[in-house]
């Protein structure tokens, strides 16, 4: 048996010459075949100066030096790559190896050399010679500069060690790559997904052809103020979800945040890893799959400063006791822990967590009845008012509604509390989905899978809505509820310091002044016409206050939302609230995450989604037997129009109008006809918006224009807000000679 060591440095080597940065140790004379070949791969981090991983690989089958040479180009390649490219990798060297006839050029080589070599009887055939003798030969050369690599930083999601510039493949998928600095004075956890299996519903999943278009999981991260997400992955029943995740652990306390936490100071941080997968069909609907919160704590009695757990993933809503699939997680600590923690220690921090969060659920679940009970005697018509102390959250777990709701500051993502509501509007409205008939299924999801997921219920929004307002400094409450015909509804209330009360209503961005009925005013009276859409009010709420609306009439006509009047609102304990939905109270309460800022790039959306209704609107008439004619400068026109659409929807103000008029009576010339169409959508499939307007009769006469010097315009504006969030708008114009 031959032993071949490879001692890797870990730095940028995939040039012409990495054979430079190569130590290797072989035998005197290496054989033309072995029955036994064992290559030992080190590989070596120059920062360190010291050994970061040893693979050993024992091969029984014959191997002959071109073989040595193929593992040793494979290992450099894949040693700065990510697990689930490296397959891919090796294929690609393989093929280019065969392509070039490596196998004949190194034979040549090789013979060459070792005739050279007989003459004398005592010389050995090192390493050096026969790596040499490749080099002056030119084949690492012409090896190396038909492989093309694109040179890009390791994302700030992904990031496995101090940033570096290591070769990657090119991902599909448009994502934006930054680095991360890594404090050497801070512990880090390390979180590496090794794979799911187990997705029984996928079971049937047929393989997904190369560049077919397919559904995928993605999976979202937060711990900590800190937010990850891996690379989409297509759906089965075993999915390739293998990525690495680096979380800083900071110390909160004034004069603490610089120092590294120590096993003690980690096992008194109870935050948990908030784990959401997402599934992304074909048509970009999202579905929220599971929400998990992953305990990472037990890493700290590991003696080699690593653990590999399995995580049974549960379903939500209506399926959260079924298990949606099972991920393997491997946690470890960087630097590596000098003293470790019992398992006893552990484990007895965590039952003491669960008992203290328990204690404090029963003791507020007692007062909450009592304070029911005298909620009714005030009133028998109480009963019947539309008053929620507790909601389900996506795992079916009971939790005050006060701790849906919390401060939550959009630092520049957000300018104002107008651009806050707009942005909420823009996430999808969708009821949780329920199997079978029935009343509606009730579901308040946790704000990470809310966000990840895209959409949700209008109390999904209504709570978001409220913790952007809070953030602003505004006094905001969330109402509960109904509207038109006694349909639950949630919106959001704010209080001026004069007494006014707004109305905001989440899913649409708008707002609405209220002004109270006076019932006892004589009939003759003017009294206010209400213009929104709200018909009673049973409760208020926000992260510190309860309020339970006690007056005669629920109508919010009729109501007075004077909160600190005890005759018209019964408030709950503000201790009693705290004890259960302050952030630090208890163990259970999900972590609050940042907004994230959007990855996409306004201006290239914008023109990609207008190519592609160009080229539909184009080869739609081409079906009609029409020809198509664009006006350039009618598009380019139809900007300042989209522009002030959504500058109204955002502060209900009309601007701008008076130019884009002015500017279309100059590019239409007289005798003509211009006939415009602006149209709104919260997605970027093109194809589902052109069907979506062809069902408008005004977009239809449009498309379909037939007469003299017809002239078609569009223009599309993709207006970006954080979570990657979209205001699309597509204008369709023509311009025609009047016949008549």
């Amino acid at each position: 048996m031959f032993t071949l060591n490879l001692c890797i440095i870990k730095i940028p080597i995939l040039y012409s010459g990495f054979v430079r940065h190569l130590q290797r140790h072989i035998p005197a004379r290496l054989p033309l075949q072995a029955e036994h070949f064992v290559v030992s791969v080190v590989y070596v981090d120059p920062d360190c100066d010291q050994a970061e991983n040893i693979v050993e690989y024992t091969f029984t089958q014959k191997w002959t030096p071109v073989n040595v040479f193929k593992a040793a180009l494979w290992e450099v390649a894949v040693m700065a790559l990510r697990p689930e490219k490296a397959s891919e990798l090796k294929q690609i060297i393989h093929s280019h190896l065969i392509k070039m006839d490596i196998h004949g050029k190194i034979r040549e080589v090789l013979s060459e050399t070792l005739r050279n070599d007989q003459g004398t009887a005592h010389q050995v055939l090192s390493e050096a010679d026969f790596l040499h003798a490749l080099q002056r030969r030119g084949i690492i050369d012409d090896v190396m500069k038909d492989l093309h690599f694109s040179q890009v930083a390791p994302s700030h999601m992904e990031t496995r060690s101090p940033p570096k510039s290591t070769p990657q493949l090119i991902d599909e998928e448009n994502i934006r790559l930054t680095k991360t600095n890594i404090d050497p004075s801070r512990r880090y956890l390390y979180l590496q997904v090794l794979g799911g299996k187990a997705f029984l519903e996928h079971l049937q999943e047929p393989e997904p052809l190369p560049g077919q278009v397919c559904p995928t999981f993605k999976l979202f991260l937060h711990f900590r103020n800190q937010r990850f997400h891996s690379k989409p992955v297509p759906c089965a029943c075993d999915p390739d979800l293998q990525e690495g995740f680096l979380f800083q652990i900071h110390i909160d306390g004034t004069g603490e945040g610089s120092k590294m936490a120590d096993a003690t100071t980690m096992l008194s941080i109870y935050d948990p890893v908030h784990l959401v997968l997402i599934k992304t069909d074909t048509s970009s609907e999202t579905t929220l799959v599971s929400s998990y919160f992953l305990d990472w704590r037990t890493v700290l009695s590991s003696p080699s400063g690593k653990t590999c757990l399995a995580v049974e993933l549960m379903g939500v809503g209506s399926e959260c006791k079924l298990p949606a699939g099972v991920l393997t997680v491997s946690l470890e600590f960087y630097p590596p822990l000098t003293e470790t923690l019992s398992t006893d220690i552990i484990s007895t921090q965590q039952s003491l967590e669960r008992q203290r969060t328990a204690e404090r659920e029963r003791i507020f679940l007692v007062y909450a009845k009592q304070w029911w009970r005298e909620f009714l005697e005030i009133r028998s018509t109480n009963q019947s008012k539309m008053v929620k102390i507790f909601a389900q959250d996506e795992n079916g777990i009971n939790r005050p509604v006060c701790s849906y709701v919390h401060i939550l500051r959009a630092g520049r993502l957000l300018e104002s509390p107008r651009r806050a509501a707009r942005f909420v509007s823009l996430l999808a409205h969708e009821k949780a989905p329920l199997v079978g008939g029935g009343e509606k299924h009730e579901q308040w999801c946790t704000l990470l899978a809310f966000l990840c997921r895209g959409k949700g219920d209008c109390e999904d929004h209504s709570t978001l809505l409220c913790s952007l307002l809070l953030g602003f400094g505004l006094d905001a409450y969330v109402c509960v509820g109904t509207k038109a015909k006694g349909i639950p509804h949630t919106w959001v209330l704010t209080r001026g310091t004069d007494g006014s009360i707004t109305f905001w209503e989440s899913l649409t961005a708008h707002r609405y002044l209220h002004q109270a009925i006076d019932p006892d005013a004589p009939p003759l009276a003017p009294q206010p016409k209400p213009s929104y859409p709200y018909r009673t009010v049973g409760c208020v709420f926000n992260h510190q206050s309860f309020l339970a609306n006690c007056q005669p009439s629920d109508a919010v006509e009729l109501c007075v939302f004077d909160l600190q009047n005890q005759s018209r609102w019964k408030a709950m304990s503000d201790e009693a609230l705290k004890s259960v939905c302050d952030s630090g109270s208890i163990s259970s309460l999900p972590p609050l995450p940042p907004l994230s800022s959007s990855s996409l790039d306004a201006a290239a959306v914008s023109n990609q989604l207008e190519l592609e209704m160009r080229y539909l609107i184009s080869e739609h008439r081409k079906d009609l037997n029409l020809t198509t004619v664009w006006d350039d400068h009618l598009s380019y026109l139809l900007s300042s129009a989209l522009s002030a659409y959504e500058m109204e929807r955002c502060t209900g103000v009309s601007c701008g109008n008076e130019e884009f008029q002015d500017a279309v009576r100059r590019a239409v010339p007289e005798g003509h006809t211009f006939k415009g169409f602006p149209i709104h959508f919260l997605h970027r499939n093109a194809r589902r918006a052109f069907s979506t307007c062809l069902k408008s009769r005004f977009c239809e006469e449009i498309v379909y224009c037939r007469g003299d010097h017809v002239r078609l315009a569009l223009r599309v504006r993709v207006f970006i807000y954080p979570e990657n969030v979209c205001a699309v708008w597509f204008m369709f114009a023509c311009k025609y000679r009047s016949v008549l």
